[in-house]
């Protein structure tokens, strides 16, 4: 069997390790050079983190990440929520990372030349039809074939553009997101992680890497301000490496306060910040189309809540593996959409809402001005239920962890 990936991102990459662990043959066909470091911080639960062990990835993740221990849910000036511990901490048998997304994705795509092959990940190979037969044509008029053809080439997807014609542009949430990352003095023991305030205005700050300087990691701040109303068309295209104004940056950062860490100073102390709005797309009724299937943000694309888009592509790509290792092409990919579209759209409906911080949202809605007592706005139970509901929905609670 020979699967081609379109696209060499999270998803098309831990695809083609997962394939290659089952003894399937891909070949990967991406649009830039792959090469690139894109992208600033993201997290990696341990749902995900567990696929990656398998696949040998555990010691270069821990070359290139943190091991997150802790997280607090603030409110936008700066009064605990919830505090939870995170990954082994939590009773999970795995830890729970936090990265730099173009460091891990050249991880990915070093242990996929090395285990592939030098030449698997073909680049510059711009797609522009898809036949359910498992044939992709490229703009130079090449045609590459395969028994499964498999879109993973993100929100803006082409394939999916093809299997599902007339859909439009992402959806925006009226949201628009900046982030950055810099060295930065090491803060609650250097594993913590901090989400402040709510969907129309939040802050979040956490490390992902060791820092150039003793005392120091790399930082990961973003700061998410309800720019405009949901539905409204998008001020401009989703794209990781547009810049970001500083001043408008540092106003907004002005609507929160923190105790941890100085965040304006952090922000002030970024050479490049990065803005795009929050965008994703409504599920889809159907992934599969004869012998062509989607996978990751192609299939699904997400609000950046409770830490779950790379993380869903993962399990995406094991999932995609375990089937076709145990049935003829046809048969897989129905048997993979039918496991992975509830699931994965159940999350992006669950993100809509806030996600996992969706409780700071009601304490914020609550208590607008803050409060002395968390106890006296929203009893605990009611934020667990909240907190575990969300786990469940994504797989990733200790229980279904182990299980896998």
């Amino acid at each position: 069997m020979r699967v081609v990936i379109v696209g060499a991102g999270i998803g098309g990459l831990a695809t083609a390790l997962e394939l290659h662990r089952v003894g399937i043959d891909a070949t990967l066909l991406e649009q830039g050079d792959a090469d690139g470091e894109t992208g600033v911080g993201f997290n990696l639960l341990p749902h995900a983190v567990r696929v990656l062990a398998r696949l040998d990835l555990l010691d270069g993740l821990d070359a290139v990440a943190v091991r997150t221990a802790a997280l607090t849910y603030a409110h936008r000036l700066g009064m605990p929520i919830v505090q939870r511990p995170c990954g082994l901490a939590a009773g999970f048998d795995l830890p729970q990372f936090s990265a730099h997304r173009g460091r891990f994705h050249r991880l990915l795509l070093d242990a996929v030349r090395e285990r592939l092959g030098a030449d698997a990940v073909r680049t510059g190979m711009r797609v522009t039809g898809v036949d359910p037969g498992g044939a992709v044509t490229l703009a130079s008029g090449e045609a590459v074939h395969g028994d499964v053809v498999v879109g993973a080439d993100g929100i803006h997807s082409t394939v999916r553009a093809v299997l599902a014609p007339g859909e439009g542009p992402p959806r925006w949430n009226g949201v628009s997101m900046w982030r950055g990352a810099v060295d930065w003095p090491v803060f609650d023991g250097g594993a913590a992680m901090v989400i402040a305030g709510g969907t129309t205005a939040k802050l979040v700050v956490y490390p992902i890497a060791p820092g150039t300087r003793t005392g120091t990691m790399l930082t990961n701040w973003a700061i998410c301000i309800a720019t405009g109303q949901d539905g409204d068309p998008p001020p401009h295209r989703q794209d990781w490496s547009r810049p970001g104004d500083p001043a408008v940056v540092a106003e907004h950062a002005r609507r929160f306060r923190l105790d941890a860490v100085d965040h304006h100073a952090l922000v002030a102390a970024t050479p490049t910040s990065y803005e795009f709005p929050m965008c994703d797309r409504d599920p889809l009724e159907r992934w599969t189309h004869g012998r062509v299937t989607l996978l990751g943000d192609a299939a699904h694309p997400m609000y950046p809540m409770g830490s779950n888009g790379a993380g869903q592509a993962i399990l995406d790509a094991e999932s995609l593996a375990r089937h076709l290792t145990a049935a003829d092409p046809d048969t897989a990919l129905a048997a993979y959409a039918a496991e992975r579209l509830p699931v994965t759209a159940d999350v992006v409906r669950r993100n809509r809402s806030g996600g996992p911080e969706g409780v700071i949202d009601e304490v914020e809605r609550r208590a607008p001005e803050g409060f002395d007592r968390v106890a006296d706005v929203i009893p605990t139970t009611e934020l667990d239920a909240m907190l575990a509901a969300y786990a469940a929905a994504a797989g990733a609670t200790p229980q279904q962890v182990r299980g896998r």
